[in-house]
């Protein structure tokens, strides 16, 4: 699995609007309660 910069993760969320941000957070909550860890790693390698 890559490992990613925490600084550049920060800044990448510092760039995004709120309300984006905010709908991409539900949108990860969603898929995280609704998968298998299995389908999720499947889905992460495409």
């Amino acid at each position: 699995m890559n490992k990613l910069d925490m600084g550049a993760i920060m800044s990448m969320l510092s760039k995004m609007d709120k309300k984006d941000l905010e709908a991409g957070i539900a949108q990860a909550n969603k898929i995280l309660q609704s998968k298998s860890k299995e389908e999720i790693m499947k889905d992460l390698k495409k």
